[in-house]
């Protein structure tokens, strides 16, 4: 498939309100072509529009890439993170398309919504979801194995995890607090 838009990410900040006013001084510390996954789904709706236009700002000015996961909000970013049973025709000619996957299940479901990326996760324990079960080295490399979609991996990641997994040929990773202890 051709791509309109520049290269995928392979370093992602997944947004969570428990960032507080770490958020910003954390997407400004991005390298230019890392990406943004923009949640903060416990907002008001008018609060989380307002912090998306912010944050929409600075990415447009770094040259980070935005993708929105839940409601959009009216506003254009690069794209949309969307569940399987989230996805419908208007949203994937919208930009980009990238998913969550936790299973077989949901993996063989992003393959038929035409998923650009597909985030994997947990791979390991997170403060994210504490006590929540954890994919491990070999769970997450059965479930990425043979799959034709860039794959981003989450859930306890950083540089050197993101290293250890290098032989499942992961396209990138994606973390919270990573982001989040940089000065």
């Amino acid at each position: 498939m051709a791509r309109r838009y520049p290269p995928l990410p392979r370093r992602w900040l997944m947004t969570d309100e428990r960032m507080g006013d770490g958020l910003i001084p954390a997407i400004r510390a991005l390298p230019k072509g890392s990406g943004i996954i923009f949640r903060h789904y416990g907002l008001p709706r008018h609060e989380r529009r307002a912090l998306l236009i912010a944050i929409r700002r600075i990415a447009r000015a770094r040259r980070l890439t935005l993708v929105v996961a839940g409601e959009p909000l009216g506003l254009r970013c690069d794209g949309n993170h969307r569940k399987s049973g989230q996805v419908h025709s208007k949203i994937k000619s919208s930009g980009l398309l990238t998913m969550p996957v936790h299973s077989h299940p949901e993996r063989r479901a992003a393959q038929r919504a035409g998923a650009d990326m597909v985030f994997v996760s947990p791979v390991f324990k997170t403060r994210s979801h504490p006590g929540a079960s954890v994919l491990g080295r070999v769970r997450f490399g059965l479930l990425v194995r043979g799959c034709d979609i860039p794959v981003i991996a989450l859930g306890g990641m950083d540089d050197t995890r993101a290293r250890s997994l290098s032989r499942f040929n992961i396209y990138g990773w994606a973390g919270i607090d990573a982001f989040s202890r940089q000065k």
